[in-house]
């Protein structure tokens, strides 16, 4: 599955009581449809997922999936402290239609995570999902940083397609793309090279009232080189994709671009989904210093709002950009005067 381009980790809107504002989710699922990314990541950090209750959290996808365009990868973050907690909540994104799984490194017992158990983790999910796995690498959040040489290794596992690293690291990035060259894989995608995906085909197929083949997830996901024909309408061709490496640092989209990643997964997205976009699509046409010129432009906004004032921080900008962001829940705690001011005065040059 092709996974290039720029994907927003949607947060979750609350009322001022905390519970889920399900309504303000749809509506902004619903623009970032309208905008040039690739597609859309829930339950990613920027979610709040880890202060969700498992139904909350399977509510959140629920609502995300029925609102997103059809035309949009749907990336769902699944990741636990336990293989089997990871999978039950996989299993769920799968029945729903979710095109992937992000999973996060488990951290809670750090001592203990040692090579042995990253890779038996990673490997029984794999084994076991009914989606596509990638790889999510947070530090910032989790304290652990997983080694280049892990994800290396758990690239050659026909079911892991991919990492999301945000430990802001473009060497990192690089040793990764290097590391993983030779794994050859393709992609079903249209006759313009964007994402086709088994949910995609079959809302095609809906669509126009045609019979279609029945599609081998294996040769969508790029585990099988069969040639499919999709009788819908819907024209495709296959591309070549490897293990793609997706980044999660705003400020080093540019340079891990051109240091081998496809796209990135960035919490600035969620506030300026354009302007990221406008880096990634500079530097696929080529145009070194356009996409350098629009990566200055974002720096200051996104590290000392992402990285400075967090979630809370994130959904100003939000807030200010036209889409709902609102408040926090406890224990993070809402911005002050000042704070609302300074978002404010870095997202200024930076509207969409």
């Amino acid at each position: 599955m092709l996974l290039q381009g720029i994907f927003p980790p949607v947060t979750t809107p609350f009322y001022p009581d905390g519970n889920v504002y399900f309504k303000k989710l749809e509506a902004n699922i619903d623009r970032y449809s309208k905008t040039p990314v690739a597609g859309i990541v829930a339950l990613g950090s920027t979610g709040e997922a880890i202060f969700l209750s498992d139904q909350e959290r399977r509510d959140v996808l629920k609502s995300i999936r029925e609102a997103a365009a059809p035309n949009k990868v749907l990336i769902a973050g699944t990741g636990s402290e336990s293989a089997i907690d990871t999978l039950r909540l996989t299993d769920y994104a799968a029945e729903l239609g979710y095109d992937a799984a992000l999973v996060r490194t488990p951290f809670y017992f750090k001592k203990q995570m040692q090579p042995p158990n990253i890779l038996a983790f990673y490997r029984t999910v794999a084994d076991r999902s009914p989606l596509p796995v990638m790889i999510y690498s947070v530090p910032p959040f989790t304290g652990y940083d997983m080694p280049a040489e892990l994800v290396i290794e758990l690239a050659n596992h026909p079911n892991i397609i991919g990492i999301k690293e945000s430990g802001a690291n473009v060497e990192k990035v690089r040793r990764m793309v290097e590391g993983t060259r030779s794994i050859k894989r393709s992609a079903k995608v249209t006759e313009t090279f964007d994402a086709v995906t088994p949910r995609m085909l079959k809302s095609s197929t809906q669509g126009n009232g045609q019979g279609r083949e029945l599609v081998a997830v294996e040769a969508l996901t790029g585990s099988s080189s069969t040639a499919v024909t999709v009788i819908s309408g819907l024209k495709t061709r296959q591309k070549e994709v490897g293990f793609q490496v997706l980044i999660g640092a705003a400020q080093t989209l540019e340079p891990s671009l051109e240091a081998g990643a496809v796209g990135a997964i960035l919490a600035f997205a969620d506030a300026a989904p354009t302007a990221c976009y406008e880096i990634f699509a500079a530097r696929k046409e080529g145009d070194v210093e356009l996409a350098r010129l629009k990566q200055s432009r974002i720096n200051d906004a996104s590290v000392q709002i992402v990285s400075g004032f967090g979630i809370a921080g994130m959904k100003h900008a939000m807030d200010f950009n036209g889409y709902f962001g609102g408040p926090v829940r406890l224990p993070l705690l809402p911005l002050t005067a000042d704070a609302k001011a300074e978002v404010e005065r870095l997202m200024a040059d930076i509207r969409n």
